[in-house]
């Protein structure tokens, strides 16, 4: 399982660098690692919490549909705000800087300069590193040098949209196909089950993909999810 999310991990790095630039890369990567998480955590809370309740079959289908259906909605619409808002903001960062290198140039200038004696260059040589360079591409040097911000690298929000919705559905699927398929007696357990094995999958591929410390994102990952059925479970059996 461990090879498989590695390598999933790294073809889904490969495709992505191939299309877009790297803030839209990390920005669908955690869309889509988000939503799948969400997916599998929310879906089977949700359907466990029906259960604790000892609702009939109809109504663990009920919950299960519109869990899975309602939070793919939520989270993909809630993506597509998000990343709308994030992307006026840069067009109104670069707006900003375009207005600023207009009117009050030799600031602007002066500013890039300052960065690159920080940086350890000599007065000489950040005087006219800095001046060819806003000289050759004024805009997107000192937006990079100000606010990290490249001009060709707006976040683009149907794509998080899309990959949020899409790995919801994907995520929320397991624990579905769970309670339908094992008989009534094992749903719980093995919806359990399958569940710890999928969130322990999620949380070691989003590490994988960050080349961040895979087994501790993997746990941290499971108890959460854990945690959050256990306390759905218990509030409806407590209901119920």
């Amino acid at each position: 399982m461990l090879h498989v999310a590695t390598n999933l991990a790294t073809h889904v790095r490969i495709q992505l660098k191939k299309n877009f630039h790297l803030s839209e890369r990390l920005n669908i990567l955690r869309a889509a690692v988000l939503g799948a998480n969400d997916g599998i955590i929310s879906t089977a809370g949700v359907v466990v919490g029906v259960a604790g309740a000892h609702q009939s079959q109809f109504a663990l289908m009920l919950a299960r549909i519109s869990a899975m259906f309602a939070g793919a909605f939520s989270m993909g619409g809630g993506e597509f705000v998000s990343v709308s808002a994030q992307r006026d903001i840069q067009r109104a960062t670069k707006q900003r800087q375009e207005t600023a290198l207009n009117f009050n140039y030799e600031h602007e200038f002066a500013i890039l300069k300052q960065s690159y004696l920080d940086q350890g260059l000599s007065a000489e040589l950040a005087e006219k590193v800095a001046r060819e360079l806003i000289t050759k591409d004024g805009l997107n040097v000192t937006l990079k040098n100000k606010y990290n911000l490249d001009v060709h690298e707006y976040f683009n929000p149907w794509h998080a949209a899309l990959s949020s919705f899409c790995s919801f559905i994907i995520g929320a699927l397991l624990p579905f196909l769970m309670i339908v398929f094992i008989p009534y007696p094992e749903k719980i357990s093995f919806t359990v089950g399958a569940v710890i094995c999928a969130l322990f999958l999620t949380g070691y591929t989003s590490a994988s993909m960050g080349n961040a410390a895979r087994l501790k994102a993997a746990i941290r990952n499971v108890c959460i999810g854990m945690l959050t059925m256990g306390i759905t479970y218990l509030i409806g059996g407590l209901i119920g």
